[in-house]
């Protein structure tokens, strides 16, 4: 095949692209399309390094350590993947646009971005220069993404089992959870956010900056903006009788339903206190213990291509 573009000159204006992802997320199927991907980077004038993880974390440290040496870092993978790479540019403190091939079993964020489906699609987008300015989260001394969730059924996104979530995806996020109920109890916490504090018992809360979790789109409330310097906040109260308990499913799905345990509003910032550590996620993964939790939201500090 004959190649039309002037080699030389096509060399001296490459820019260069890392390219990190998990060969495990998902069904693994990233490795099937390297080829096409590499090729899609390569025709856009990219020099393409590739870096596959090599354990949860690592994605973290490699886009930390080297996003200085790139002009744009591609990552493949769930959302926990991505979490990871933007925590080590967030932390690297260099300025350099972010690329996704949603690749995981839920790809919340990515629906919320608007980014294809497909892997090939996903990568024409990553390899363009439409940028989008994306407010972060700040977790006590961490980053997240698009959650932070502590409560009832937070957990199962990282005990499931991993090759549960590449074969039935939500539907095994869904099952773990219903073992779970047996052993659910409420958590008494102090919660304050603007001038407002609440102190009482809670199953479940989760700070927001998307339009689905857990596969479930629309459970963070209406006219969600991924740019506005706000969250959307839910916090479930524990019910004092069947009827209210009966009463949190549906208000939690459609918000046109009213539950006084469910307690949803927007805000910039929220401190968190209880009198012993409890357990957070943040986008999907295991994020800590924490008794004292402060979450910020850094607005635009993160762009992404879409």
């Amino acid at each position: 095949m004959l190649c039309n573009k002037p080699f030389y000159d096509t060399i001296s204006r490459m820019k260069n692209l890392l390219f990190i992802y998990n060969p495990r997320a998902g069904k693994g199927s990233i490795s099937n399309h390297l080829g096409h991907i590499v090729d899609t980077f390569t025709q856009h004038d990219y020099r393409v390094t590739i870096y596959p993880t090599q354990c949860q974390g690592d994605g973290e440290v490699i886009a930390g350590e080297w996003a200085k040496d790139f002009d744009r870092i591609v990552c493949a993978g769930g959302d926990g993947t991505l979490d990871e790479i933007v925590t080590g540019v967030m932390r690297s403190q260099v300025k350099i646009p972010i690329g996704y091939l949603p690749s995981g079993s839920t790809n919340d964020f990515a629906r919320s971005l608007g980014l294809p489906k497909s892997i090939r699609k996903a990568a024409e987008t990553a390899a363009k220069d439409n940028l989008f300015k994306c407010d972060i989260g700040r977790f006590n001394s961490r980053y997240f993404v698009y959650v932070a969730a502590f409560g009832l059924f937070t957990d199962v996104t990282y005990e499931t089992d991993q090759n549960l979530k590449n074969l039935f995806g939500y539907t095994a996020y869904l099952a773990e959870a219903v073992k779970r109920l047996p052993s659910v109890r409420s958590i008494p916490l102090r919660i304050t956010y603007d001038d407002e504090v609440l102190a009482d018992n809670f199953l479940v809360g989760m700070i927001t900056n998307s339009d689905s979790v857990g596969g479930i789109k629309g459970i963070t409330g209406p006219d969600v903006k991924l740019d506005d310097g706000v969250f959307e906040v839910m916090l479930v109260r524990s019910p004092e009788s069947l009827f209210e308990l009966n009463m949190i499913g549906p208000a939690i799905l459609d918000r046109r339903i009213r539950s006084d345990n469910v307690i949803c509003f927007k805000c910039s910032g929220i401190r968190i206190e209880s009198d012993e550590p409890i357990s957070w996620t943040l986008d999907g993964e295991f994020g800590g213990m924490s008794d004292v939790t402060i979450i910020e939201n850094m607005h635009d500090v993160v762009e992404f291509v879409v």
